[in-house]
């Protein structure tokens, strides 16, 4: 099994983050440089606990497919999804949103277990992981720069109107 690990420190709020993680079109915004598209399961808005998703898309010249389900779910904080079918033998994500001075820490874990045994253990650590990593990070990224762009449109509307701003938990 290969784990792979992405901290990511955002300057707004946690729930801010967790929504954006969930947004399905947002997803598709993000991997749009893969060709990433979703053809089942929730394709708009925001996916919920035990609901599926599957995504297509071009990795290594090839068109793939991979369904996964929400399988754990506590808002704000947490929630994993699993592989449900794909080309991986195994794949978990854990998704955690811990609150911090000044916003929220986004943690990723990605557990997966690559095919064909010996074979399948260095395509997954020399190819794969890297892979994944590249994607992971891109997408925290993203999310960073667009909580991050929300919760100052969030501000200003408040100074715009001269309203104190309401403090959110991050």
């Amino acid at each position: 099994m290969h784990t792979l690990r992405i901290e990511t420190r955002i300057a707004a709020p946690c729930q801010t983050c967790f929504d954006l993680a969930l947004d399905m079109d947002f997803h598709v915004q993000t991997l749009r440089d893969t060709g990433e598209r979703i053809v089942g399961g929730c394709a708009t808005g925001r996916i919920g606990p035990g609901e599926t998703v599957t995504f297509e898309g071009v990795h290594f010249g090839v068109r793939q497919r991979f369904t996964a389900r929400i399988t754990a779910y506590e808002a704000p904080t947490w929630f994993r999804d699993e592989m449900v079918q794909g080309a991986f033998t195994s794949f978990a994500h854990d998704h955690r949103f811990r609150p911090t001075e000044g916003g929220c820490v986004m943690e990723d874990e990605v557990r997966f277990v690559a095919p064909f045994g010996v074979l399948g253990r260095w395509v997954g650590q020399h190819v794969l992981r890297p892979h994944l990593e590249r994607l992971l990070r891109s997408r925290c990224e993203a999310i960073a720069r667009e909580a991050e762009r929300r919760t100052r449109l969030a501000s200003v509307r408040c100074e715009d109107t001269g309203r104190t701003p309401v403090p959110t938990r991050p």
